[in-house]
């Protein structure tokens, strides 16, 4: 494998389902300098046999304690792929949900930020109310249901635990072209990201 003398940039996009991660990955791979590379849980998803999804995308609640020790395994294959390119010189982006509400500790994001290190790296909360997420839902599905399902209150409770962050967009406020615009303007600024290192620690 050929090193790069310069490691390509990590942009991780934190947030529940529908919260707008892969819109602003797209426009991120569209717009910004160089190239990127997406890599997170619907890529994933699309290469995991069915008989083990929804793999990475595992809701929380602890439904699935069988399927736990492969997901752990999914993380560790999906951030060794993201450091491999990331030392070859390509930018990546990961869009990703990450929550420790399942049956035991898994300890996942500190075991990925661990993964990271020593490459340039910034944590990014996707921010999206309740309401917003329930718009969104019955926008796409036409759902006329006003419940809000347990599963999604789960999603909004557990995701941003422990909230360490570099930077945070609220994707009811900007469009994914805006928020691109934000987090393109923070990694122009020269600000050390921390994020990753604080949860490393964890």
């Amino acid at each position: 494998m050929t090193i790069h003398d310069r490691p390509g940039q990590i942009i991780i996009l934190n947030g529940t389902p529908r919260s707008g991660k892969t819109s602003i990955a797209k426009e991120i791979q569209q717009t910004f300098d160089g190239i990127w590379m997406n890599l997170g849980v619907d890529a994933m998803m699309r290469q995991t046999p069915e008989r083990y999804q929804p793999g990475i995308g595992l809701r929380p609640g602890g439904e699935c304690p069988d399927l736990e020790p492969h997901i752990v395994r999914m993380y560790e294959a999906m951030f060794s792929m993201i450091s491999v390119q990331s030392r070859l010189g390509f930018n990546v982006v990961v869009d990703v949900g990450f929550h420790e509400s399942y049956s035991q500790l898994l300890g996942i994001l500190p075991k990925s930020a661990r993964q990271l290190q020593g490459l340039p790296v910034v944590m990014i909360g996707i921010k999206c109310p309740l309401e917003e997420i329930m718009k969104r839902r019955r926008d796409t599905w036409g759902q006329t249901d006003e419940r809000v399902p347990e599963p999604v209150k789960r999603w909004q409770a557990e995701v941003h635990k422990p909230g360490i962050y570099d930077l945070e967009v609220d994707t009811s406020k900007l469009s994914p072209v805006e928020c691109a615009k934000v987090i393109h303007e923070y990694i122009l600024s020269g600000k050390r990201a921390s994020a990753m290192d604080q949860l490393r620690l964890r």
